[in-house]
């Protein structure tokens, strides 16, 4: 007899290989498990799992709009509540950064704003990859996008990345965190910790794309796993306001994390530029304490 459980997210749909996303979708819903409803924005997530008429899903799973999968979840637990169900279910609102940074944050801030018990996952592959790899607010300094072409003006997206995470903090919720597909335990145990908590939380999870990133799918995870160790993506949880962890690094060049993207290769003409991404990468490893004991940043 097979005692494997059954994934959550079933496999046979049509995200691309290596997809990083895919892959920390599954890695959620099957921390949350069966009892778990999810409202899901629009974006590659939502195409790639449902095509019609099929779904990935096992459970209980809802796509209104781009910009309103948090507004659709505090629906579904006002519901719960009323029913008096909520005790014994779960609900996630998720999307990517886009949809969540972005067209989204309106009905994220009215989520956390209303204390309500739901869990937000921002799926943060770093551009609209579903509509052609345009920039999001939680784009990197420097990459190149559809709408923020490197060339003679620019050496790509002139603007650092939302701080999303202090954006949720800022409304006085119990629990924020972010997570990557690099590190299973650690993102699954989070998406529990989460939902054990009362009340909003969020949750940030770094997820390559390699068609919009431009590397092989066979190194999604060594992708991710640079992000972090150069300091780029500080893996960082926050509970009642207080960072109670952080994830130690012994710290990388930033070149170790950009060589292998398309989207960063221009940069390699430039080494002045790939200097101010290595200043935002030393200024996380000192804002966050990220290097191991007696390891400098670069």
């Amino acid at each position: 007899m097979n005692s494997e459980k059954k994934p959550l997210l079933a496999p046979g749909h049509t995200a691309c290989a290596g997809c990083g996303q895919a892959i920390a979708a599954r890695l959620v819903v099957d921390a949350a498990g069966p009892n778990t409803i999810i409202a899901n924005s629009t974006g590659c997530l939502e195409v790639f799992t449902t095509k019609y008429p099929e779904s990935a899903w096992e459970i209980p799973w809802i796509h209104s709009l781009f910009e309103n999968s948090a507004a659709v979840a505090s629906g579904i637990e006002a519901a719960l509540r009323y029913l008096g169900k909520k005790e014994t279910i779960n609900v996630i609102a998720q999307g990517g950064d886009g949809g969540s940074a972005d067209i989204g944050l309106q009905a994220i801030s009215g989520m956390l704003e209303r204390g309500q018990d739901i869990l937000y996952v921002c799926y943060d592959n770093e551009a609209y990859m579903n509509t052609g790899v345009q920039r999001s607010g939680l784009t990197p300094f420097n990459s190149n996008t559809s709408t923020s072409p490197a060339g003679s003006v620019s050496y790509g997206n002139i603007r650092p990345k939302k701080p999303m995470p202090e954006i949720a903090l800022a409304h006085g919720i119990p629990y924020v965190a972010t997570a990557t597909v690099a590190f299973v335990p650690d993102l699954q145990r989070k998406v529990k910790k989460a939902l054990s908590i009362r009340g909003p939380k969020y949750i940030q999870v770094h997820v390559p794309c390699p068609l919009g990133w431009r590397h092989g799918p066979e190194l999604t995870l060594e992708i991710a796993k640079a992000a972090v160790e150069t300091g780029l993506y500080p893996i960082i949880e926050y509970e009642n306001g207080s960072l109670i962890g952080v994830r130690k690094i012994t710290p990388r060049p930033v070149e170790d994390y950009l060589k292998s993207q398309g989207r960063f290769r221009h940069l390699f003409k430039n080494p002045e530029e790939i200097k101010k991404i290595q200043d935002i990468a030393n200024n996380n490893i000192q804002k966050y304490g990220l290097a191991a004991a007696n390891q400098p940043s670069q």
